[in-house]
């Protein structure tokens, strides 16, 4: 992997300079610099005007108190009888999937088939920790790696490997990315520096003043003054750009209210509106580690996580709404996500401890208005410790989105995120780059997976479609126990015999992954 060479870092900054400002990009980053080797020779085709935001659902949002499948409500409502919240009241928007009933904001977006929904996303070996699993989705690392850099930093990194030195220029007068909040987002760290610049109010964007204009030492305390005088120098002309945007913009719509992610989302469509040319916005939402008083005793569709999940979807249907009032509704993707899931099981205290796996939606008038993956399978005897099993990889929803809105090849995502990850098919057709969106296909399910349960052999017969077929085994709470195989098969069926024998008795799961399927198959081991 990456080779580490350690520069100057964020406690070296602080203590070296003399100025602090909450605009500087690189001063609260939260990562150490890095000098890393990159990828080589592969170029980002940066021209067309599309923007992505980001939100955060910071500390790990329950999938299953935001999205419930009634094919397995009665299994659900047997392991959470003191959190489930009452069918009744659950808001339905197809047969079988129902929203939280805080979230008619966006239910209302998916009636105007503007919502896509993935279901079980995660990663292989996951980490309950949030800073750990924080850095894993915001550098699309594999749970076992540490990379500096973040996905989005990398992308940005590709045509500007210079930066920020001699940044902004006549050809990129304006931020690449703004974080808006105090500190910069570590998905936009680069191998250098954070191309994400952090923002409280675009109205007042601030400046700051070198902290030394005389002569300059040459040393390496002069090369920290260098630093710190360079940053404020493009931080203050970053302001100055955004100032303009924010004076120029405007918000149309009604529909926001007063919460901090209404304002932050309210933000972020008047700078485009004002034409500021900044490729992705990041806006974090706190509060989603609720392991007690999830919910209120006797009122479970009120409380802590009801209150989150009405923040979020009241101000995403706002800043919809306004994208459309304004007239940049095509240009704008958003995309949710958190750490990781809860677990299946609740706890005594009224709340749900860290897990795996957990729905995200990417919305937008751009939006392909689908569900992709299953149901939770959930089990009455599910174990304490267990977690949703990841159906989809994160880095499958991040590989669509370099390749089918911000213009990334499928060569270029893949140097990005290490390794290739097949695109989803997430966006409406002709509404995007739509590289890679065409080659995805709903197939059938060609799998069956027998006996089950099992205690020395399991069979798994499926059909290889001339593909490459992976196929995995998790245990139960998502760490990988087996790789089976992860090779090509011709367009026949075909059987693999596994040796389970020396497993211990428990819950596992059998995840299959082709170009066209993902799936997940739980299976009991005797």
């Amino acid at each position: 992997m990456m080779k580490k060479t350690k520069q100057l870092n964020r406690r070296d900054f602080i203590k070296l300079s003399t100025v602090a400002s909450a605009s500087l990009p690189i001063a609260l980053s939260g990562f150490p610099l890095f000098a890393n080797d990159k990828p080589k020779n592969y170029q980002f085709s940066q021209d067309n005007d599309n923007v992505l935001v980001l939100i955060q659902l910071q500390g790990g949002n329950d999938g299953l108190n935001t999205i419930f499948g009634m094919s397995q409500y009665d299994n659900l409502q047997s392991v959470r009888s003191n959190i489930i919240i009452p069918d009744s009241q659950l808001l339905g928007i197809d047969d079988n999937i129902r929203f939280h009933p805080n979230m008619t904001g966006m239910k209302n977006i998916w009636n105007k088939e503007k919502l896509a929904i993935v279901q079980n996303v995660g990663y292989p070996n996951q980490n309950r920790s949030h800073f750990r699993s924080s850095d894993i989705w915001n550098s699309a690392s594999d749970a076992n790696e540490y990379i500096s850099s973040g996905w989005v930093g990398r992308f940005f990194e590709t045509n500007h490997n210079t930066f920020p030195e001699n940044y902004p220029n006549t050809e990129n007068p304006d931020p690449f990315a703004i974080t808006i909040g105090k500190i910069v987002s570590e998905t936009c760290q680069g191998n250098i520096a954070n191309f994400s610049m952090a923002l409280e109010d675009p109205e007042n964007p601030g400046t700051a003043l070198a902290s030394n204009t005389g002569d300059i030492p040459d040393n390496c305390y002069g090369n920290a003054l260098n630093f710190v005088n360079n940053t404020i120098a493009q931080t203050n002309a970053y302001a100055a750009v955004i100032k303009t945007a924010s004076s120029s913009g405007n918000n149309l719509s009604q529909k926001y209210n007063d919460s901090e992610l209404s304002e932050k989302l309210k933000h972020v469509a008047k700078l485009i509106s004002g034409g500021i040319k900044t490729k992705v916005f990041v806006v974090q939402l706190g509060g989603f580690d609720n392991h007690d008083n999830q919910v209120v005793e006797g009122e479970t569709k009120t409380g802590k996580h009801a209150e989150l999940l009405k923040e979020l979807s009241d101000a995403i249907e706002a800043f919809q709404d306004d994208l459309e009032l304004l007239n940049i509704d095509k240009r704008v993707i958003g995309m949710t996500y958190s750490e990781f899931g809860r677990r299946i099981r609740s706890n005594g205290g009224l709340g749900t401890d860290h897990g795996t796996a957990a729905p995200l939606f990417v919305f937008g008038t751009c939006a392909n208005n689908t569900i992709l993956g299953d149901t939770p399978e959930i089990d009455t005897a599910v174990d304490i410790k267990e977690g949703v099993q990841m159906q989809y990889d994160f880095r499958n929803v991040y590989s669509t989105i370099l390749t089918d809105w911000l213009g990334a090849s499928k060569s270029d995502a893949s140097n990005v995120l290490f390794e290739e990850f097949d695109a989803l098919p997430l966006f409406k057709s002709g509404c995007s780059a739509a590289l890679s969106t065409n080659d995805f296909l709903q197939k059938k399910l060609e799998i069956e997976v027998y006996p089950n349960p099992v205690i020395n052999f399991i069979n798994i017969k499926f059909y290889g479609n001339n593909e490459k077929v992976k196929i995995v085994l998790f245990n139960s709470i998502g760490a990988v126990i087996k790789n089976i195989t992860n090779q090509k098969y011709n367009a026949t069926q075909h059987t693999l015999n596994v040796d389970v024998q020396n497993l211990p008795k428990g819950n596992y799961y059998m995840y299959y992954q082709t170009k066209s399927v993902s799936k997940t198959k739980k299976l009991l081991k005797y």
